[in-house]
């Protein structure tokens, strides 16, 4: 019996260390993107994206959570535009910043991550004219710690916000093709 219970924490303890080494090769650094084209000018796109208060009618973290707590800054829209939430497990606690606004093809915002992990990234929304259309790309990167690195060797980023992704971009197609 000892044997037995010897070659399974031997074997146990060698997964463990496979994890561990196979975690400490992986990127430095993550990146999720997502587009989608929409029927609308980038003039009618860009409000929806580059207004906090405009988010509620499309991303997909707002209805996660309906008693989610919502506090906007004193502006809500463009460059400075401060929003914050906290909420049940799907949406975790955090807030945002617009760093940058150039309408009407493109806004850079500063995500940190509260809950339920720290993480600071940075989102960025690129709408690029395409003859009627708009094509929209929803891009989010930032920095992998080691910790991190871990928790991506059984979870996989890009599947579980990306899908996020799509169905926001989805509903911010409804909203701007109206």
């Amino acid at each position: 019996m000892l044997k037995v219970m010897a070659i399974i924490a031997g074997c146990l303890g060698f997964f463990i260390i496979a994890v561990l080494v196979y975690a400490a090769t992986r990127p430095d650094t993550f990146r999720v993107a997502r587009s989608t084209v929409i029927k609308a000018s980038p003039d009618k796109i860009f409000p929806l994206i580059n207004d906090y208060r405009q988010w509620t009618a499309w991303s997909p973290y707002e209805n996660k959570d309906p008693q989610m707590k919502r506090t906007y800054g004193g502006t809500t829209a463009g460059k400075g535009a401060t929003y914050a939430w906290e909420g049940n497990g799907n949406v975790g606690a955090g807030n945002m910043l617009i760093a940058d606004a150039a309408p009407p093809s493109k806004v850079l915002i500063k995500l940190n991550m509260e809950k339920p992990i720290s993480a600071h990234n940075d989102v960025v929304f690129t709408l690029t004219p395409q003859g009627d259309a708009t094509a929209v790309t929803w891009d989010m990167q930032g920095p992998v710690p080691y910790v991190a690195k871990i928790m991506h060797v059984f979870f996989n980023m890009d599947k579980m916000v990306g899908g996020d992704f799509e169905t926001g971009l989805a509903k911010l197609k409804t909203v701007a093709e109206k």
